[in-house]
């Protein structure tokens, strides 16, 4: 399983858009791409800009060849992109050790 934790700053002043927007962007495209786990979508309290987005893939391939390179991702950024003050930051992490 990879982690794949983007940092999403929006413009000011947009977050029930945003907040809606990223819900359906989820539910819609990126859950039905292949490799796709689950995702978990955070909002910053002191900066409510300021938004963590975590996906779990299957592999890395399934999020940066198969999720990426499709026409799919192309829908997503139609969808979320138009909120961002600038481009996410996006890294793939791997699993150390997990507690519940």
């Amino acid at each position: 399983m990879i982690l794949e934790l983007a940092e999403i700053r929006i413009k000011p002043g947009q977050q029930a858009e945003f907040d809606a927007a990223i819900q359906h962007g989820l539910t819609t495209v990126i859950s039905k791409a292949k490799g796709f786990l689950g995702s978990s979508v955070h909002k910053g309290i002191e900066s409510p800009e300021r938004y963590v987005l975590q996906i779990r893939w299957a592999t890395i391939e399934d999020h940066n060849v198969g999720f990426r390179e499709s026409p799919a991702f192309a829908e997503w950024r139609a969808i979320v992109g138009p909120f961002f003050a600038s481009p996410p930051l996006v890294e793939h992490f791997d699993l150390v050790q997990k507690s519940d």
